[in-house]
């Protein structure tokens, strides 16, 4: 089973940038399609990131598309997100998550999460 644990989360001024990294132990990140997702305070997890096992496809939600990139590195066992141009409608709990597929059953692993909040 993947361990996931992010790091990279800060304050930051609007405008700035971080980067967070989530590295993978237990597992091989090459078999697993990874992402992040966010939660902002008093809200429901919301979708950030996704990116396929090869890093040939990435997916983005519309209010972080051309700010944010998310990439890999799978001989690191390390996925990141950059993120520039941080807004503080960004602050947020941020959270990698792993997805696999086992016997045709979807699983997936979550990191415990790294704050992020953005001042203006």
């Amino acid at each position: 089973q993947v361990q996931l644990v992010e790091s990279g989360g800060g304050l930051v001024q609007a405008g700035g940038s971080l980067r967070l990294s989530c590295a993978a132990s237990g597992g091989t990140l090459s078999n697993y399609a990874m992402g992040w997702f966010r939660q902002a305070p008093g809200k429901g997890r919301q979708f950030v990131a996704a990116i396929n096992r090869s890093g040939g496809s990435t997916f983005y939600v519309e209010s972080v598309e051309g700010r944010f990139t998310i990439s890999r590195d799978n001989a690191k066992n390390t996925v990141y997100l950059q993120m520039n141009s941080l807004q503080p409608e960004d602050t947020a709990d941020y959270y990698c998550y792993a997805e696999t597929s086992v016997w045709g059953e979807v699983q997936y692993y979550w990191g415990q999460g790294t704050q992020v909040t953005v001042s203006s």
